[in-house]
């Protein structure tokens, strides 16, 4: 048996496939880690994963952060050291209308791994957080030291829960811990519900793209190569406890972005100006300057760059990606 001590949940999600690939072409052990729900079509998630599965040191593992059963077998019978974990319900908006599901998986499949690794001598747990734990927040760009007491979705309160266990566990049983807060991650396998895919699929079909809050909403938009070797390097640099933010440390407003992505393209845009949605943030801006220091992280992609590696991706997915994208 191949030494799989790399445990990635959501490994076949859209980060997490991207990370996967990566650890298995640097020949780390790694178990890929999914239950291939339906929130989007599982077979674009098959498709993440299929360069994965020719390496002979990655392993896919069907199985559910909630089937306490499933997760006690595979940390008995493999030698899991690093847990990295990914999966989650996402999505702002979606927690507004089922805020239920996000207690369950985020929260109760975060304790459930977390229960796993103290009993079976995990050295280092890795949780992939979220911008969103910083809610409203008039101080920028965010800090990890800044108090993070209002999130303003049920998503962004579930990462947050998540994190204080995270907190807990490490204090408690010793438990070598990193919480990654991600800035709004974009790239090739991106999920079908985010912007970039939407902004996309109405250019290419001439129809009116709705922009909320007017345009103006702010994101730092950070490129998933960026995050996967910022996760990577959490991996290799283990502290006992720590909050690292993985963004790009720059900002860009939605119709920027769109003014950007029209160009590559070479569609102009029928645009529809619309106020914000609940849940919605004016800005989320990433002061990174704490994971350069102490992690080595540096983001090298623009989002010139991220946006063109995005559309070739798209328009060589189309046929599978299609019907997922309906908003």
């Amino acid at each position: 048996m191949n030494n799989y001590n790399i445990l990635v949940t959501g490994g076949a999600g859209f980060i997490g496939s991207h990370l996967c690939e990566k650890l298995s072409r640097e020949n780390y052990g790694t178990l890929c880690l999914d239950n291939f729900n339906e929130n989007y079509n599982p077979e674009i998630k098959r498709d993440n994963i299929s360069n994965i599965l020719k390496y002979k040191n990655s392993l896919l593992i069907e199985a559910d952060i909630l089937d306490t059963i499933a997760l006690k077998n595979i940390f008995q019978k493999y030698p899991i050291k690093k847990v990295i974990h990914l999966a989650a319900i996402a999505g702002v908006r979606p927690s507004l209308v089922d805020p239920i599901i996000y207690i369950d998986t985020d929260i109760k499949g975060t304790v459930n791994l977390l229960e796993m690794s103290r009993r079976y001598g995990v050295e280092q747990f890795i949780y992939g957080s979220s911008s969103s734990v910083y809610g409203i927040n008039s101080k920028i760009p965010f800090s990890e030291s800044d108090r993070v007491d209002l999130q303003v979705s049920p998503y962004a309160t579930a990462k947050r829960g998540s994190e204080l266990y995270c907190a807990t566990y490490s204090h408690l049983y010793g438990i070598k811990t990193s919480i990654l807060r991600f800035f709004t991650v974009y790239g090739p396998r991106q999920r079908p519900d985010m912007a970039f895919h939407k902004f996309t699929r109405l250019l290419f079909k001439g129809e009116k793209i709705p922009l909320f809050g007017y345009g103006k909403l702010k994101r730092d938009y950070t490129y998933v190569t960026d995050i996967v070797n910022g996760i990577i390097l959490a991996m290799e640099k283990e502290y006992d406890f720590e909050v690292f933010n993985l963004g790009s440390g720059k900002t860009i407003s939605l119709n920027e972005l769109l003014e950007i992505l029209s160009k590559i393209l070479v569609i102009e845009p029928k645009i529809e100006l619309l106020p914000e949605q609940p849940g919605d943030v004016p800005i989320t801006w990433a002061d990174i300057s704490k994971a350069q220091k102490m992690l080595g992280y540096a983001p090298r992609t623009s989002i010139e760059k991220g946006l063109k590696e995005f559309v070739r991706w798209y328009r060589e997915k189309e046929s599978l990606i299609e019907n997922e994208e309906e908003i």
